[in-house]
């Protein structure tokens, strides 16, 4: 009878030490739970951040797309303008007199052309019909 005694006590004791065992291991896992919430909470509010980020990116790069097309659209009539200098001459007037180009452009003559100019005019006593 001492053996199932000694047994039961031996029992009694673990039993009482696993139960103030597990009361602290409670502790922890109620402390665990609580940081996971919150952590999950976190994670939550940053895959939100996240997606509303991405969409403003989206927005964003979809404005740059249509500034660049409106760039581009403003650059091409001046550069498609600049290879085809025949399209932009002035029309002829209708009376002779009015054949002289307008004072305000005074033209733009290279020395040699001066010169030629000059000798010719010496020559006719009037002005070349180049202008």
């Amino acid at each position: 009878m001492k053996g199932i005694h000694g047994t039961f006590g031996v029992a009694a004791a673990s039993l009482i030490v696993g139960m103030l065992g597990c009361d602290q291991s409670k502790a922890e896992l109620e402390q665990t739970k609580t940081q996971l919430q919150a952590v999950t909470a976190e994670r939550d509010a940053l895959k939100n951040q996240v997606s509303s980020l991405q969409g403003q990116l989206a927005t964003l790069n979809q404005q740059l797309g249509d500034a660049n097309a409106k760039l581009a659209a403003a650059a091409a009539p001046p550069a498609a303008a600049a290879q085809h200098p025949a399209t932009q001459r002035r029309p002829r007037p209708s009376n002779p007199s009015a054949s002289q180009p307008p004072a305000a452009e005074p033209e733009q003559l290279t020395p040699a052309q001066q010169e030629q100019k000059a000798a010719e005019k010496q020559m006719t006593g009037k002005a070349s019909m180049n202008n």
